[in-house]
């Protein structure tokens, strides 16, 4: 079936309006009229082939909201109506280990909302800057939310799930003091979810401007990392530190302010390398520097739900599909608070 969409046709190009087609739903699958879509700033990177292997026409979008239109003959966990999501997920070898402890993240046969071969023409998927997709049912998640919310909750499939995985998977909780470097679409989730999960939220951003801003968000302390006596004033002090910044920095100043045995999680994902750590900042109070991807399905749902019993949504700026090109323009100066997000409707015009 055809189905408007928002892509690229090269690296070089901006985004344009096109038709796509979509499968016919299979006896697994769950069709999904899309509400709303998040922009990520890996759209950026994929579309305009910052990363390798970008399959053309690029049509980006993996924080989808939307009503289920139909459902296969064996699909049993979703019917007609059902809010639910679409994160970066649409398929996996579904037998590997990874697979078979819930973490289809890790499988080496993931198969990603858009750029990944698949089938289904053209040959590659194609995500959720587009009227529907179809999915399989394992990778459709329920949204709890209300309704008045949905806009709200897109971002949490990406932005969410990338922040949420680190603070569970490292264990944050009450009587831990935590860091979260950036207040940006990842920063602004990790500093909310921290603060529910009950830790003590020291954010670190380069903008006097957003002291404020970091504070509204549940923040405790709020450090401007250019300022040498604040960072000081943190020395050896933080449990755990979650990076979300997506462009090279130097992290050592952040491994100073790691207690012995403290870890620093990287999810931000810059496009050319960080400079080296200086390996004496590691050896010499066991610190770990550690990466971090998503999560896996389960982890997902028990994201959304406890994103749901927190009152917890990203904050947004709400555009139209033709939005799209000033948009990207405008996340990589920073000026967005702190997700933009596509009203799917307006693909029709």
């Amino acid at each position: 079936m055809k189905v408007k969409a928002y892509g690229a046709r090269a690296g070089d190009l901006p985004l344009e309006s096109m038709e796509i087609t979509r499968r016919q739903p299979g006896a697994h699958d769950v069709q999904i009229d899309i509400a709303f879509c998040g922009v990520c700033h890996s759209d950026i990177h994929q579309v305009r082939s910052e990363w390798a292997g970008t399959l053309y026409p690029c049509v980006p979008g993996h924080e989808i909201v939307g009503r289920v239109l139909a459902v296969g003959e064996k699909v049993s966990g979703f019917q007609k109506g059902d809010l639910v999501g679409v994160g970066c997920i649409v398929d996996s070898c579904q037998h590997c280990p990874d697979c078979n402890e819930g973490l289809e993240n890790f499988c080496d046969h993931m198969v990603g909302t858009y750029n990944s071969p698949t089938p289904d023409a053209p040959g590659h998927t194609l995500g959720g800057y587009a009227q529907q997709i179809v999915v399989h049912e394992r990778y459709v998640l329920r949204i709890r939310h209300p309704e008045s919310q949905l806009a709200a909750v897109a971002p949490l499939l990406c932005a969410g799930i990338t922040t949420y995985s680190p603070l569970r998977h490292w264990k944050v909780g009450p009587g831990q003091k935590v860091g979260v470097v950036g207040i940006g679409g990842l920063g602004h989730m990790g500093i909310k979810l921290a603060h529910a999960m009950g830790a003590h939220v020291v954010a670190f951003t380069t903008s006097e401007s957003k002291r404020a801003e970091a504070r509204k968000l549940g923040a405790d302390e709020v450090v401007v990392s250019s300022n040498p006596d604040e960072m000081a004033a943190h020395a050896m002090s933080l449990d755990f530190i979650l990076n979300t910044v997506a462009a090279p920095h130097d992290l050592d100043p952040f491994f100073a302010l790691l207690k012995r045995d403290g870890t620093m999680t990287l999810v931000g994902a810059p496009s050319t390398p960080h400079p080296s750590p200086n390996v004496f900042s590691l050896i010499m109070k066991r610190r770990s520097l550690a990466g971090s991807l998503i999560g896996g399905i389960p982890e997902t749902q028990e994201m959304l739900d406890f994103c749901a019993e927190h009152g917890i949504v990203a904050d947004i700026e709400m555009i139209r599909a033709d939005q799209i090109n000033d948009a990207y323009e405008r996340m990589l100066k920073g000026d967005v608070k702190y997700r933009f997000v596509i009203d799917n409707g307006t693909l029709e015009a």
